[in-house]
């Protein structure tokens, strides 16, 4: 890979930290706390939201919504990096991501004060999925605009520990989220919550647009891009010169393929898919769940600072790619312990008494539906979403075309149903009586419906999580620095953000459902690993090959 930044950097001493370079750090971090504050609101509120404003919704208008929810939690972010990048590179990167959060706090604000479907009607889901859309766009420019400004304000040999900080901020976000709903339930009760009181959360956020706001306006524009606008350098159209050229999109695609990718599956798999596996998996109570994960992630946090930091002595590069490798090594022992010491009762159930799907092969379709639009309504995948959502494993038995699937758990066999044509309240009513059938089953051949928190090992369930939050702290802690360092400051800010946002917002975004439809389709609850195991794995192996290190990298000159 050619680089095509400023040439190595001259030999530097490390001196402290400025009281205005905290600023800069503080002030550009801010907006990610803001981003997750917001995310984990809506996760952990997502039912009260539902209730709220998509109650009375007919069928067509909850697909619209559906999609456009997901499209403003994924799809958006990347054109976000497009037009927030490109105005980045134009006018700035102070002014610019002044805007990003601007929209992003307005938006967290006027969710709480929006009125609910049973005061406007259709208007309320329409406007709130507007907002989320809005957000999304401005997600897009927000953290390219963050690194980009914090790595050129950093000396050389210290941008690695300087932009790590900004990565701290998911953990920031998920604590600042969860102690604020907590506060705001103790103080009011379930019940006034559940009407009224979800909506505090989202307007004291204003307060955090408030000092950030305040704080960025104090600061001064990027020394760097103001050195390049002086010298007439700066780029008139960054989109061309970022993606119409061939050796900067090269380099564009190989910080996809060869960086974010991985890192992203690698982050996605230690925080999120970790949750959903001990909670839809393990069956492991959500609020024993949150808790361990909010542990983990705060053992982990400060390794984040140094990764970051010696990524600055000893590459970008080395980090990153021992993360993806590691990871990518040890997930099938890691969260195969995660059962044992979660749900040791699961973990005897699947060896003591195996399942067996016989259907036809045909009529099996890969479950992956990231946007709950498709209905899966063949014999065969109503039985295996059965067993996929209560943690069975399986093998499967070919049957010939025209066989209707069945379940074999032990000496029982339960014949599915086709849901194709069906009615709606029949389809209903066989899917209940199947699913009570099934769990029967499942129940008497000891898969049970909840883990034991008797039998829950804490502290060797919480350091498998912690082991997983380490990978995330060695693949994501440096990732900034390279993205910033790899490209030329003319186009620097509209290069970094498409492929961190892509590999985030996509490859990232999709490993849930992605593994999801992997498991159901090959009955084995680890499976949906190969999933991040996979690209980690290319990333990896294209990272190694292609992607050159860039700690040395003077981006100041």
């Amino acid at each position: 890979m050619a680089n095509v930044s400023s040439a190595t950097a001259p030999p530097h001493s490390v001196r402290p930290m400025t009281s205005a370079e905290r600023r800069v750090i503080f002030a550009s971090s801010l907006g990610t706390v803001f981003e997750w504050y917001d995310f984990y609101l809506y996760g952990s509120l997502s039912a009260i939201i539902a209730a709220q404003f998509f109650s009375g919704v007919n069928e067509t208008a909850a697909f619209i919504f559906a999609l456009l929810a997901f499209a403003a939690g994924f799809a958006v972010r990347p054109f976000g990096a497009i037009v927030f990048g490109r105005l980045g590179d134009i006018v700035g990167r102070k002014y610019t991501f002044l805007i990003t959060i601007l929209l992003m706090g307005i938006s967290t604000f006027v969710v709480g004060i929006l009125p609910s479907y049973a005061s406007i009607g259709l208007l309320a889901p329409v406007i709130l999925i507007l907002l989320r859309l809005v957000q999304g766009l401005a997600l897009g420019g927000e953290y390219g605009g963050a690194a980009t400004y914090v790595a050129e304000h950093a000396p050389n040999g210290r941008r690695g520990f300087y932009t790590s900080f900004i990565q701290t901020t998911a953990t920031l976000g998920l604590f600042l989220s969860l102690l604020v709903i907590l506060g705001v339930r103790t103080w009011i009760g379930e019940e006034a919550f559940a009407s009224w009181g979800w909506r505090i959360p989202f307007l004291v956020s204003i307060i955090l647009l408030g000092i950030s706001v305040w704080i960025r306006l104090q600061l001064n524009e990027s020394p760097v891009f103001k050195k390049m606008k002086e010298e007439g350098k700066a780029s008139k159209q960054p989109l061309t010169d970022a993606f119409g050229n061939w050796k900067n999109l090269k380099i564009v695609i190989l910080a996809l393929i060869g960086l974010t990718a991985g890192q992203a599956v690698v982050w996605y798999t230690g925080q999120f898919y970790a949750l959903f596996f001990l909670t839809q998996t393990l069956k492991v109570d959500p609020s024993t769940a949150n808790i361990m994960i909010a542990v983990a992630l705060a053992i982990g946090t400060p390794f984040f600072l140094f990764f970051g930091w010696l990524s600055d002595r000893i590459g970008r590069k080395p980090i990153i790619m021992a993360g993806c490798l590691i990871a990518a090594l040890t997930y099938f022992p890691i969260f195969k312990a995660i059962t044992h010491y979660a749900n040791p009762a699961l973990e005897a159930a699947q060896t003591s008494a195996p399942v067996t799907v016989v259907a036809n092969p045909a009529e099996c379709s890969f479950q992956f539906n990231p946007v709950g639009t498709s209905a899966f309504l063949t014999s065969c995948d109503i039985a295996k979403a059965f067993l996929a959502k209560r943690s069975v494993n399986y093998s499967n038995v070919a049957a010939v075309p025209g066989t209707v699937a069945s379940v074999k758990i032990g000496d029982t066999e339960i014949q599915s149903f086709d849901g194709h044509g069906l009615p709606a309240d029949e389809l209903k009513a066989k899917t209940a009586a199947f699913g009570t059938q099934m769990t029967a089953a499942v129940n008497a051949a000891g898969y049970p419906t909840a883990a034991d928190p008797a039998q829950l090992n804490w502290g060797m369930t919480v350091l498998m999580l912690t082991i997983l939050v380490l990978f995330v702290t060695m693949v994501y802690g440096p990732i900034a620095a390279m993205l910033v360092e790899m490209f030329p400051t003319a186009i620097r800010y509209t290069s970094m953000s498409l492929p961190y946002h892509i590999g985030n917002g996509w490859f990232g975004g999709f490993l849930p459902p992605m593994a999801f439809a992997i498991v159901a389709a090959t009955g084995n609850i680890y499976d949906g690993l190969w999933y991040p195991i996979i690209i980690a794995s290319a990333t990896f192996v294209i990272g190694m090959l292609f992607v050159r290190e860039t700690k040395d990298v003077d981006i100041l000159s």
